[in-house]
């Protein structure tokens, strides 16, 4: 077990008080089981033996720490990683062995094209523009640089039209230059395994895949990894599985969870019936209550939005209602069915773990486990548990 100190790390003056170290998770601690994580990617191998199973690791692995979780992968086996800025790439590329490839999903800026050749990354060539200037780099270079090509299937985000990738095919300059390494486009409604626009996403891909025989495919994220076996393609893109997170109902029940969260009491008070609490007095004490005052708030990523939703954190299997507006730095809970003997400040809550999950809180806030994830705050702790050991078997079985 490992743990980072929270951002930024204590400063404290030559002269201390007191000879006890200071307190490296003052908000609270996100927990990381990187075990479970490897035991997640390797399930998803097993579940399709004939394709590659890649990791989304962008946004600093959903804010778990990519620089941890990648070379973790990577001992295993792993060996498509995929970010969505150059800048991602960069710090983890001197992490990754060479064999690693190394994608950037939302393609080049202007002017940072010959900064990733250079590297040899990997761009992820959404449209013309970049595809051509991707080009123009390999050409001043004097050699052939690696792509992938990414279409659009009907998400209308981002890729390639047919007219697009037609016209692209006939320019000497451009298929004289690049070499495809993958053909990626991306579900729209593979949480929605019933969706119609999941075979229609998946026949216009494969008329896309028609046009560039031979150049691997990628089109199953998370969700369509789990639900969609026609979609696998030869190399998976999951992020939010890895961190044994469903994407979506009834989907990942075999995942390990990967994730918990906790956060520490500062202070319990008692207040009397009609007493109000927090910002804006919202919450108004019906009768006799324990509040506790718990160290996590907005600004660590503990939304806003829990405020008045019936939302709770845990302590020792008790349900602790929250009460009150979440504030910037704290919370407050209602701690009356807790005797007094068994909770006291310093003692630690459960934010997100075995009684409150991820998709749980999503689902209370009406939004995506992947925006509770990539919100937590750097004020928290990161710990670090059950890291396979160098050399630990490389594919899944």
């Amino acid at each position: 077990m490992t743990t980072e100190a929270a951002f930024p790390a204590p400063c404290l003056p030559d002269q201390t008080v007191s000879n006890r170290p200071p307190c490296r998770d003052e908000a609270g601690r996100l927990i990381v089981d990187l075990g479970a994580v490897a035991e997640n990617w390797q399930r998803l191998g097993r579940m399709h033996p004939a394709s590659r199973v890649g990791a989304v690791v962008k946004a600093n692995a959903y804010g778990l720490g990519a620089e941890r979780i990648s070379p973790m992968l990577a001992e295993i086996g792993c060996r498509e990683f995929f970010v969505a800025h150059l800048a991602e790439a960069l710090v983890l590329k001197s992490l990754l062995p060479g064999s690693a490839a190394l994608y950037v999903l939302n393609g080049l800026a202007p002017g940072s094209e010959a900064l990733c050749a250079e590297a040899r990354i990997i761009p992820v060539l959404n449209t013309l523009e970049q595809a051509l200037d991707w080009a123009a780099t390999a050409r001043e270079l004097g050699r052939t640089l690696p792509a992938a090509l990414q279409v659009d299937t009907g998400m209308s985000r981002l890729g390639l039209s047919a007219t697009e990738l037609d016209h692209l095919m006939t320019m000497p300059d451009y298929t004289g230059s690049v070499t495809h390494h993958l053909l990626m486009t991306h579900m729209a409604c593979a949480d929605t395994p019933d969706a119609p626009a999941n075979a229609r996403q998946i026949e216009r891909f494969r008329h896309f895949s028609n046009r560039l025989p031979g150049v691997p495919c990628s089109i199953a994220n998370s969700a369509a990894t789990l639900s969609l076996p026609s979609s696998a393609g030869h190399v998976l893109r999951p992020g939010l599985a890895l961190y044994g997170v469903a994407p979506g109902p009834g989907m990942g029940a075999d995942l390990q969870p990967a994730v918990s969260l906790e956060a520490r009491i500062i202070q319990i008070r008692r207040i009397e019936a009609g007493t109000g609490v927090g910002y804006g007095l919202d919450y108004v004490a019906p009768g006799p209550r324990r509040i506790a005052t718990i160290s996590a708030g907005y600004a660590d990523g503990w939304p806003r939005a829990l405020s008045g939703k019936g939302g709770a954190v845990w302590f020792r299997g008790h349900r602790l209602p929250l009460v009150g507006r979440v504030s910037m730095d704290s919370c407050a809970a209602d701690v009356t069915d807790v005797a007094d003997h068994l909770i006291r400040p310093g003692d630690t809550v459960e934010l997100i773990g075995p009684n409150q999950s991820v998709a749980d809180l999503a689902q209370l806030l009406a939004t995506t486990p992947h925006e509770i994830l990539t919100g937590l705050g750097r004020r928290f702790a990161r710990t670090y548990l059950h890291e396979p050991p160098a050399g630990a078997e490389e594919t899944p079985e």
